[in-house]
């Protein structure tokens, strides 16, 4: 007899917590490891329907390393809503001044543009420093 497909089911999945360092990784290779694992897809038991993810802390993200010339020809944009209200500004400002939204704005866009994608991005915690409040969880490394 054929060995059944076992699928998780909302609520089954045990997540554990991650640690990325992020001092001196590039930027687009350390955002696809942590989609992978706010994903799932790292583990055996991997269910499209369920986010069966991990939870992942990323610390010193203004260490992070943008190759070639992207901090100052890469531009980030936002739009106020009203008309004229677009702004440019270059990756490297953005950087200087809040590094958290670059790290945080290339792994929401590795995600499914689907509410799961909304769910598992929750559950990405970015930040500047070393100093993080998520200490009492286990954290164990996932890069660096």
């Amino acid at each position: 007899m054929p060995r059944q497909t076992t699928f998780l089911k909302p609520g089954e999945a045990n997540t554990a917590w991650r640690h990325v360092d992020a001092d001196g990784q590039v930027l687009g290779r350390m955002a696809v490891e942590i989609a992978r694992v706010l994903m799932g897809k790292h583990r055996p038991d991997w269910t499209p329907h369920v986010d069966c993810g991990d939870h992942v802390i990323v610390t010193n993200a203004s260490k992070i390393v943008l190759t070639g010339r992207k901090a100052e020809q890469r531009m980030v944009k936002s739009y106020s809503g009203y008309p004229g209200g677009l702004k440019l500004r270059s990756v490297g400002s953005v950087l200087a001044k809040h590094p958290e939204r670059i790290v945080e704005q290339a792994v929401r866009r590795m995600l499914p543009k689907t509410r799961l994608g909304r769910q598992m991005f929750k559950k990405l915690k970015v930040y500047a420093g070393s100093e993080h409040p998520h200490t009492a969880q286990a954290t164990t490394p996932l890069i660096g």
